[in-house]
């Protein structure tokens, strides 16, 4: 089986979405975040909920809820940490895995351009390849929704081939083909 890696900057939303998805359809998936700290929306924009990695979602659940149930129900946050809370404990910070996987998939630009820096400063020690594709999706929750169907289309066409190496660009040919608007982004690096 493919072993799969999901990440978003925080760990909380978009890498969640498609981890729970994957997770559900039978696939072997992590999810990290590549952030420093863990931020979801606040009050205000000038005022966003800040958390250490690691924080468990139960606490950032419990502590919103406290703080205002109904701003933070009437804005998804509640729903997506009670989702968060069935699937894992807590976020998880990509550069603090020790963890190998078969394909990396990230949602967003910036955390590919993370992810293979980190993977360059890690060096290759047992020469072990790894897909490092990004899908990009926005940081809301029904975008994060229709992220996770996509990137399980994409996981399933992965987890079909029986050659990675040699079909992969046929994969992602065919997943741009079917959703035009999410730019691909490819690379091969090394554990």
């Amino acid at each position: 089986m493919v072993r799969f890696a999901v990440i978003c900057a925080s760990n909380q939303n978009r890498s969640m979405e498609a981890h729970n998805v994957l997770l559900k359809n039978g696939f072997v998936v992590n999810s990290y975040g590549t952030g420093t700290m863990v931020r979801l929306p606040g009050p205000s924009i000038n005022q966003p909920n800040i958390y250490n990695f690691g924080t468990p979602y139960n606490d950032v659940y419990q502590e919103l809820k406290r703080k205002d149930s109904t701003l933070y129900s009437s804005n998804g946050l509640l729903l997506m940490l009670d989702r968060n809370r069935k699937i894992k404990p807590s976020p998880e910070r990509w550069q603090e895995s020790t963890k190998e996987f078969d394909v990396i998939i990230t949602c967003e630009e910036r955390c590919f351009d993370a992810v293979c820096e980190d993977l360059i400063q890690r060096g290759e020690t047992h020469s072990n390849p790894v897909h490092v594709i990004n899908v990009e999706i926005k940081d809301n929750y029904e975008e994060a929704m229709v992220g996770g169907r996509m990137i399980l289309s994409m996981a399933t066409a992965i987890e079909q081939s029986r050659d990675l190496d040699h079909d992969i660009q046929d994969i992602l040919d065919k997943f741009q083909q079917r959703y035009p608007n999410a730019p691909v982004l490819h690379t091969v690096s090394f554990f």
